[in-house]
C-alpha cells in the first residue's frame, strides 16, 4: 500500500538510538505495515530521492538512514571533509514523504568494545576492493547492522555503486536476512554525469570534463558489442586512454564484467556491466553501464 497524502504531510521523525528505531518499527508491524529502507551517508541529491520515492510508492512506511560510516574510509580518504548536511537532508526527506530519518552517531553504531565485522570475500576483494582495501568490509558491516536494526521488507540501493550492490546482495543472501535488496537505476545529469555527493568537490573546469567518464563507457560498450569477447581488452584500453585525454589524472580501471558476480566475461550475449573509476583532480569518480540496453 502506498503512503497516503496524510502520511506525506506528517512530520519526519528523526531517531538517533537503535532501541527507539526498533520500537517504532515494532509499532508499525503491529499495525500490519510494510517497511522500506534507504541507507545513505547524507548530502542527499536526486539519486537518493529517487530511491526514497520508490520506497514511498511501494511501502507503507519508509526509513532513510544517515550515517557517515568511518569504517569504509581509508586513512587518506575524505571522512573528515565528506559533506554533512543533515538539516537540509531532513527537510528534503519530509517533502519526499519519508516517515523516519535514522541518524545515529558513531558511538551508537559502534559501541565501545565492538569488534565484529562482516566481509564478503571474492566479490568484495576485486575492483573497488583492491583499490580501497577494507572498504567493502566497512560497507557490509554497517549495512548488515542497518538491515538488522530496521528489519525492512525491502532495502533500496542505487546501481551507481554497482559493486556495492553486488556485495550487499551476496551478503544478505549468505546471512539469510529476510529482506529484498532492490537495485535502482542510476540518476544522471543531462550531460550524462552520474549524480554523486562527491560531485561537489569538482571545480567548474573539472565539472565540464566529468561527463567524459560516461561517454567512454558508452564507447567501450559499442566496441564490445561489435567485436565480441576478442574486442574487450582493446576496448578497455581505448576507454582508459580516452578518459585520460579528457583531462582525468588517473584511471584505476575500465573493465567489462559479468553483471551478477563481476567475473571476467566469456560470452557477450550474457548480462554484463562496464565499470570504471578515475581521478579528476582530487575527486575519484565511479560509473558503470550495462553492456546491453
Amino acid at each position: 500500500m502506498a503512503t497516503s497524502v496524510t502520511d506525506r504531510l506528517a512530520d519526519l521523525e528523526t531517531i538517533r538510538r537503535v532501541t527507539d528505531l526498533r520500537a517504532r518499527v515494532a509499532a508499525w508491524r503491529q499495525d500490519g505495515l510494510s517497511v522500506g529502507l534507504v541507507p545513505t551517508m547524507g548530502a542527499l541529491h536526486e539519486g537518493h530521492f529517487s530511491l526514497v520515492r520508490k520506497s514511498v510508492a511501494a511501502m507503507d512506511r519508509t526509513i532513510v538512514t544517515l550515517f557517515v560510516n568511518p569504517r569504509q574510509f581509508g586513512p587518506n580518504e575524505d571522512f573528515g571533509t565528506y559533506p554533512r548536511t543533515e538539516e537540509a537532508d531532513a527537510a528534503a526527506l519530509q517533502r519526499q514523504g519519508a516517515q523516519v530519518l535514522f541518524a545515529p552517531n558513531v558511538e551508537e553504531m559502534y559501541p565501545a568494545g565492538a569488534v565484529t565485522t562482516v566481509s564478503v570475500p571474492g566479490i568484495g576483494d576485486i575492483l573497488e576492493g583492491s583499490f580501497r582495501p577494507g572498504f567493502f568490509t566497512g560497507v557490509a558491516t554497517v549495512v548488515s547492522k542497518l538491515l538488522i536494526q530496521a528489519a525492512p521488507d525491502v532495502a533500496y540501493f542505487g546501481k551507481k555503486d554497482y559493486q556495492q550492490l553486488c556485495v550487499i546482495t551476496r551478503m544478505a543472501a549468505d546471512l539469510d536476512l529476510p529482506v529484498k535488496i532492490e537495485g535502482c537505476p542510476i540518476i544522471r545529469e543531462a550531460d550524462g554525469l552520474a549524480l554523486s555527493s562527491r560531485n561537489v568537490y569538482l571545480s567548474p573546469d573539472e565539472r565540464a570534463k566529468a561527463p567524459m567518464l560516461h561517454q567512454a563507457l558508452n564507447d567501450v560498450a559499442a566496441k564490445v558489442r561489435a567485436g565480441g569477447v576478442e574486442a574487450i581488452a582493446d576496448a578497455e584500453a581505448a576507454g582508459a586512454e580516452a578518459i585520460l585525454k579528457a583531462g582525468f589524472k588517473q584511471v584505476d580501471y575500465v573493465t567489462v564484467r559479468d553483471a551478477a558476480n563481476l567475473a571476467p566475461i566469456t560470452d557477450v550475449m550474457k548480462p554484463a556491466r562496464i565499470l570504471t573509476a578515475a581521478w579528476l583532480g582530487r575527486t575519484r569518480l565511479i560509473d558503470n553501464i550495462p553492456l546491453h540496453d
